[in-house]
């Protein structure tokens, strides 16, 4: 572990985790995190040695210029702090960073031992995986935890998933070993447009995010950037008509699923959202701020070809279970539905 600064005292802290490459689809959870950070201009304290936990073949270091003098950034997980003041002031501990190459129990132990040191009350990770779900409707949120106690009361699912898992899944057990309350959030990204951003599941992941903690988050302009490749995404598919009958079958099996609950729990959350949003003053999206950077645009071009619209759906092969993320570990899409028991802990 190298230190940066002093570790602060923090007031009723919850540790908000997500790491870029397989767990990532979309880079939405990732993106989740680094807009935690940059609304509440978060102040890191510390970084885990990259030596330990990276093969620099597969994550390379880059090289950049400050006024003229060559530096270089090694790949690496980075924890900030973010003071939240309000009627509850609450402490966000944010890590950020790449799944590790090596070393994974090692790698949970330091975080482990800097949420102790810390007083965290509750682990939170941020994934998102490939699915089957139309980019039409709610992006589908999943909250899991391997604790039972913490299922009944904070309402989420007991995760009874088998397979292959990533950093996320074995930072939860480590915490469930450790003693330490953790949830991990879910989002689906369609698997036939999953390049990044997203700003949609990033959008989906925070409001989720907020029910859990309780916490107001500013949106900046996440939900405009939603809205906007949202319709991107609509003209582009429109485009070509296999992947417009496609969305369209995706979207009346979603329907259909979710209907006996459409009433329910959904908008009485929404609600309780909008009335949080409505007591301490402002609009719904909260203050002006940028959530993403760049062209919004730009989420659906392939770099290698600058394709510029969706590529024709690949229906996923029913035997294999594998999750999507955009990092250089694995980019194949996920073949499960997006329910919390298909979730790639």
């Amino acid at each position: 572990m190298i230190e940066l600064e002093g570790v602060p005292e923090l007031v009723d802290p919850v540790m908000v985790a997500a790491f870029e490459g397989w767990n990532d689809a979309g880079d939405a959870a990732s993106a989740a995190v680094a807009h935690l950070d940059k609304e509440w201009k978060g102040e890191v304290f510390a970084a885990l040695d990259a030596e330990d936990y990276y093969d620099f073949q597969v994550n390379r270091p880059t090289v950049w210029l400050d006024g003229g003098v060559r530096k270089i950034t090694w790949p690496t997980t980075r924890l900030s702090v973010v003071r939240v003041g309000g009627d509850k002031p609450r402490d966000l501990v944010l890590v950020r960073g790449i799944e590790p190459s090596m070393r994974w129990r090692s790698f949970c132990n330091e975080l482990l031992g800097f949420a102790h040191e810390l007083g965290v009350e509750l682990v939170v990770i941020l994934g998102a995986l490939l699915g089957d779900t139309p980019h039409t409707r709610p992006v589908p949120v999943s909250g899991v935890t391997s604790d039972a106690d913490l299922a009944r009361t904070m309402d989420l699912e007991e995760t009874k998933y088998e397979g292959p898992t990533g950093i996320v899944g074995i930072l939860q057990e480590a915490c469930t070993h450790a003693g330490v309350p953790a949830v991990s959030l879910w989002a689906a990204v369609p698997h036939y447009v999953s390049q990044p951003p997203n700003p949609k599941a990033t959008l989906a992941l925070l409001n989720r995010l907020e029910d859990l903690i309780d916490l107001r988050i500013p949106l900046g302009e996440l939900a405009e950037d939603s809205r906007a490749w949202q319709l991107g995404v609509d003209q582009l598919a429109a485009e070509d008509s296999e992947v417009a009958e496609y969305v369209q079958s995706l979207e009346e099996a979603r329907d259909t699923a979710e209907l006996p609950e459409a009433s329910g729990e959904a908008i009485a959350r929404e609600f309780e959202r909008y009335l949080r949003r409505r007591d301490v003053g402002g609009p719904p999206g909260g203050p002006a701020g940028h959530a993403t950077d760049g062209d919004t645009a730009s989420y659906l071009r392939d770099t290698p070809s600058e394709r510029t619209r969706p590529p024709r759906p690949q229906r996923p092969d029913p035997g294999t279970e594998t999750p999507g993320g955009t990092g250089d570990t694995d980019t194949s899409s996920d073949s499960g539905d997006d329910s919390s028991e298909d979730s790639p802990e």
